[in-house]
């Protein structure tokens, strides 16, 4: 017993018990805060990863339609609803049931 306390009395050992509980909760960069940085490291690497495929699907349209005159067509008429003369275009709208 009086070896632990000679130990914890030790003038090093207070030092580097006091420097550990400052790095790890007091400092600047302490842990949560690497933590939250690291969190949202993730989020944004997740959502350059989703930004980059959209670009990428993106582009593959873009050069789809200036090279491909059917995907003009169907781009036209599917998403800006536009027709050829003399032709009918009828848009069907679902309904979502509510519930009652």
């Amino acid at each position: 017993m009086e070896r632990l306390f000679s130990i914890i009395r030790n003038k090093y050992v207070i030092a580097s018990v006091a420097f550990a509980v400052w790095m790890l909760f007091f400092d600047r960069h302490d842990i949560t805060t690497q933590y939250s940085y690291y969190s949202q490291l993730k989020s944004l690497k997740a959502e350059k990863a989703f930004y980059t495929t959209e670009i990428e699907r993106v582009n593959q349209t873009i050069e789809a339609l200036n090279t491909d005159p059917d995907a003009l067509q169907r781009m036209a008429r599917e998403k800006y609803k536009m027709k050829k003369e003399n032709e009918d275009v009828f848009v069907i709208i679902e309904r979502q049931e509510s519930p009652q």
